[in-house]
This record gives structure tokens, C-alpha cells and sequence, in this order.
């Protein structure tokens, strides 16, 4: 059948094509279907599983759990806070044991101080004050009673049994000083230095030698009587050395005369002798020249506090150290404050030794009471040391314990961050294996069912 043409032989529909759209629905099976189904959600799950191994987590937008996601989040955030403070503690860790080891050197100091004051108490014999009077006894009378001067002057009484006059020894009488007891019938001696007094009241009769035995059992001053006869006394300590004879009607009389020294002219010393008072007449050389030890050591102990600080705070310079626990503010916040001390030799009461007089903040390492003062300011000073020494002790342990207890409180927040958050990996990778087996199993289902569609064609 030919085309229909015009009469000039067109053929429109050749030249005016008209566009014709056909859309062909293409109907599967519901083997294939339900194959193409089962192999988009295995293809799903198995994305999902492996972006969890791939990030470790299973939750990683609030779009996969509002409520996990933001607490994770909230915990994570209060770890690392917590983690930033750890940083502030540890600094605070080693400002507290760098004081602690300079209170440590700073004792080991004052140990040496003390050592040196002991050997300059040790040497005493150059400057004690020492006094000897004149000779009590003569030649002539130890040639009548065959005895040496000194048993001579020992064997004397003090006071004249028949007048006011001394006596001399003969072979048959002992002789005596001449102190007259006719009306002050009592006799006292009285021995001071320093803060110290020691008064004895003499009995009916005394001689020389119970004089000397209670001189030397006040424990203030010795005294003897040397081979010329004449009588010494030696003070115990570097004090100025009082020493005085009196009498009077009462015992009381006697010992208040005693302190004017009024009888001191009998025993061959000068009267008055208690009240000018005898002074050490030399210095120590070993204690001189234990000074600048002394000075050198004490000068130590300011320079070691100084340099006992870390990151710019020392507690030895009375710097106060702050460390934060936790990770609010306010009165929320916990934290520990640690006030340090300034320690300086000065605030020890440790002062620079001199020989001779002394002034504020100096002592004379040649006066006994000085060093005996030291002595004992020495000891107070340790005593204040190793209290601060505790102290500081004491907030170490508590700011460890709070180290310990910030990196453990740290590990437990991001672990239960973690619990709420993390995949576990061997169940997933248990999943995606799973699903690769069933991925592979859709395939194999979904080939079976386009075979049995093709079948079809086999009829043709």
C-alpha cells in the first residue's frame, strides 16, 4: 500500500513527522522484587555496620541516639576538664615538695648550727672570770706548824675567837682571818652571774676550807686556794662573777651584807667584790674563729629558702599556692589552699654571732648565757621547722590522694561515655559477615529468579 501523496506527489506525513511518546512499565516478578528488596536492606545494614567499625562507635550523631549521644557528650566534656585540672595538681605537687625538700635542707642547717654552738661551749677556759686574791698565810707560820701555805690558809677560821684581829698559826693554833663575830655573831657568803645567785649562811667556826666547798657547791664559781696561799675564785660561765662576805646579827643581816661584800678584805680579796663584780679578762680563740662559720651557715638558710621555689611559687618566701580540684566554680568549686612561710634565719631567732657586745639580732659567742640562749633558740628553731615540715606533709598527701582520685574519677567518665556510645566491634563484625553471607544468598535468589523469567523466551 503506498503512501498517500498530494497531487504534486508530497508526502506530508514524511516531511510533518508527528513525535509520538510511548512509556513502556516494566513489571517484575515478586521473586525478583522481593530478591531486589532483601539485597537494599542487606546493602543498608551492611554500611551501617562497617561505618561502626570503621568510627568504633555506634552512636555517632544525635540522629542515631538523642539521648546517649548528649550524655556521652556531657561526660566526655567533664573528663577533659577534669583532665585540664590534672595539669594544675601535678604543678602544685612539685611546688609543695620543692618547699618540703628546702625545709629538709634548711634542718640538716641548723643541725650544723647547733654543732657549732657545742664546740664553742666546749672551749671555756680562756674567758672565765677569775679572781685571786693575796696570799692568806706567811713563811714563818708554816715553818711552826709544818704545813704548806695552802693547808695552812684551808685550816683557818674565818672570824677571831678572842678580838678583831687575824691570828697567825703557830704549832698549836690554827690560826685565823680576824673577822670580828663578837656582835654580828652570823656570817654569810653570797656568790652570783648572770640571773643566777647562790647564798650560804656559815656555821660557828668555819675555816677557809668550808668557805671553798660552798663556793664550789653553788655550782656558779669554784674556788681553791693555790700553793702560794692565796685564794681563787673562777666563775663557771663567761657571766661576770659576784663574790661577797658579810655578817650580820641575823642570818637574814648576814646575807645582806653578804652582796656588799664588806668582809672580802679578810679572804685577800677587794671589797666590794660583789658589787664591781669580776669580768673575764680574755676571748676564746677557737670561739673567735667559730664565727664566720656560724654567720656563713646562718646566711645559708636565707639564700636555700629562697631558691626552694617551682614555676615562679615558693612557700618558703610566704608565697600562698592555690590548687584547683574540680571542674566548677563558685562556691562549688573545691580546691586547696596551702599558705606558705617566710623563712629567713631572723624569723628562726637565729642571730649573727659576734665577739664582744652585741646588738639587736646579734649574740656574743663569747658570753656562755648567749650561747646557751642559742643553744635553745636553735632547738626551738627545728621544732618550727619540721612542724612546717608536717604541714607541708600533710597537704602533699592530700593534693596526691586528690591526683589519684581526679585521673581515676577522668578513666570513669570516659568509660561510661564510652558504654553509652561505643560499638561492639565483634558484634558487628560478626553482623557484617552476616550480611555478607546474606547478600550473597539475595544474589543467588535473585539469578533463580530472572532464570525463570527467561524461560519463557525458551518458547519462542
Amino acid at each position: 500500500m503506498s503512501p498517500r501523496r498530494g497531487q504534486d506527489g508530497f508526502d506530508a506525513r514524511r516531511h510533518h513527522p508527528r513525535r509520538v511518546s510511548i512509556m513502556a512499565t516494566v513489571s517484575l516478578t515478586s521473586g525478583v522484587r522481593a530478591a531486589l528488596g532483601s539485597l537494599s536492606s542487606i546493602k543498608d545494614a551492611a554500611s551501617t555496620s562497617q561505618f561502626r567499625l570503621s568510627t568504633g562507635k555506634k552512636v555517632n550523631s544525635a540522629v542515631d541516639d538523642p539521648v546517649n549521644f548528649f550524655t556521652a557528650a556531657g561526660l566526655n566534656d567533664r573528663a577533659s576538664q577534669l583532665t585540664k585540672n590534672l595539669d594544675g595538681i601535678s604543678n602544685g605537687i612539685q611546688t609543695i615538695t620543692a618547699a618540703s625538700q628546702g625545709i629538709d635542707s634548711i634542718t640538716k642547717l641548723v643541725s650544723s648550727l647547733q654543732s657549732t654552738i657545742k664546740q664553742a661551749q666546749a672551749d671555756n677556759a680562756a674567758n672565765r672570770p677569775t679572781k685571786a686574791g693575796t696570799a692568806l698565810a706567811t713563811a714563818a707560820e708554816t715553818a711552826l706548824n709544818s704545813k704548806s701555805l695552802k693547808d695552812t690558809v684551808l685550816d683557818k677560821a674565818l672570824a677571831d675567837d678572842n678580838g678583831a684581829t687575824a691570828n697567825t698559826a703557830t704549832a698549836s693554833y690554827a690560826g685565823n682571818l680576824g673577822i670580828d663575830t663578837s656582835t654580828n655573831t652570823n656570817v654569810a657568803v653570797t656568790i652570783s652571774a648572770g640571773n643566777t645567785k647562790y647564798t650560804a649562811a656559815l656555821k660557828t667556826g668555819a675555816t677557809v676550807r668550808d668557805l671553798v666547798n660552798e663556793i664550789n657547791k653553788s655550782g656558779i664559781a669554784t674556788a681553791s686556794v693555790d700553793d702560794a696561799g692565796k685564794l681563787n675564785v673562777t666563775g663557771s660561765g663567761s657571766n661576770t662573777l659576784k663574790v661577797g662576805l658579810g655578817s650580820g646579827t641575823t642570818a637574814a643581816a648576814a646575807a645582806t651584807d653578804s652582796e656588799s661584800g664588806t668582809l672580802n678584805t679578810a679572804l685577800g680579796l677587794i671589797a666590794g667584790d660583789y658589787t664591781t663584780g669580776i669580768t673575764a679578762t680574755g676571748n676564746s680563740t677557737v670561739r673567735s674563729n667559730l664565727i664566720n662559720q656560724f654567720n656563713d651557715l646562718t646566711a645559708q638558710i636565707d639564700q636555700l629558702a629562697k631558691d626552694a621555689g617551682f614555676n615562679g611559687k615558693n612557700l618558703l618566701t610566704g608565697d600562698k599556692l592555690s590548687i584547683v580540684f574540680n571542674e566548677k566554680t563558685g562556691t562549688q568549686q573545691s580546691k586547696l589552699d596551702v599558705q606558705g612561710q617566710t623563712i629567713t634565719a631572723a624569723n628562726l631567732g637565729i642571730g649573727q654571732a659576734v665577739s664582744g657586745t652585741a646588738t639587736t639580732g646579734q649574740f656574743n659567742i663569747q658570753d656562755d648565757t648567749s650561747l646557751s640562749t642559742m643553744a635553745d633558740t636553735l632547738t626551738g628553731a627545728l621544732t618550727s621547722l619540721r612542724s612546717t615540715s608536717s604541714s607541708l606533709g600533710a597537704s602533699l598527701s592530700t593534693v596526691q590522694t586528690r591526683q589519684d582520685f581526679t585521673k581515676n574519677l577522668a578513666n570513669t567518665l570516659n568509660a561510661g561515655a564510652d558504654n553509652l556510645v561505643q560499638a561492639d566491634t565483634n558484634q558487628e563484625a560478626a553482623n557484617l559477615l552476616a550480611l555478607q553471607t546474606r547478600q550473597q544468598l539475595s544474589q543467588t535468589a535473585l539469578s533463580l529468579s530472572n532464570q525463570a523469567d527467561q524461560a519463557i523466551l525458551r518458547l519462542f
